[in-house]
């Protein structure tokens, strides 16, 4: 029973001891926090968990290394406010994923972004379709800013055909079409080998199609 009761007062005051310290840390949402606070908070988390299944070990130990965390931690993001270079080679910098309307490949391998991350995101931003997209650009938080073309009001969604060179056969189904109909089509637009096409789809009578950029 003793050895319960110790349990439940350890993790109340550990309880307490964390969020003292995430308050002296400052405020960050999720989605902003940098990856100092990331490894900041894992490695808090985790020692506080060593010390509620060790009963037996000082307390005070258990919460020197939380507490040296937090100066580390303070410190660097003091730092962080002072030089712009420590804060791009910590936190890394914004990426231009689309430009004018057109996708970077280059710069979504660089950041090991994929299409359909990418999709992913638009969709939660309310964006149908790619071609509505006149800029996105990808935060170093890892969210994605979207700014929206004049004219991109239309309906229709983005369905694609075409990702990294490969046709979406599934997806094609979808809109009842055929492989041989799609390279058509795109023969008709001037588009001859598939295998340079990053991302094409077919939206509303009309192909969107963004070429390597290597190969344009």
């Amino acid at each position: 029973m003793e050895e319960y009761l110790i349990i439940v007062v350890r993790t109340l005051f550990l309880y307490a001891v964390i969020l003292l310290i995430f308050r002296l840390m400052g405020k960050r949402e999720i989605g902003e926090l940098s990856i100092l606070d990331l490894v900041v908070y894992i490695m808090i988390a985790e020692l506080a968990v060593v010390a509620i299944e060790t009963p037996d070990s000082n307390i005070l130990k258990n919460v020197l290394p939380m507490l040296l965390l937090m100066v580390v931690q303070i410190v660097l993001a003091l730092f962080s406010l002072k030089s712009k270079t420590f804060r791009d080679v910590v936190d890394g910098q914004p990426t231009i994923i689309i430009n004018k309307g057109k996708i970077d490949e280059n710069a979504m391998r660089k950041q090991r972004y994929n299409f359909d991350d990418l999709l992913l995101q638009l969709r939660e931003k309310d964006i149908a379709k790619i071609s509505e997209v006149e800029f996105a650009i990808l935060e170093s938080s890892g969210t994605l800013s979207v700014f929206e073309r004049k004219d991109s009001k239309e309906g229709g969604i983005t369905i694609p055909l075409i990702i990294d060179g490969t046709i979406q056969k599934t997806n094609l189904e979808t809109i009842n079409k055929s492989d041989f109909w799609l390279r058509q089509e795109l023969r008709k637009e001037g588009y001859k080998e598939i295998s340079n096409i990053s991302f094409c789809s077919y939206e509303n009578g009309q192909f969107y199609v963004d070429l390597l950029d290597e190969r344009k």
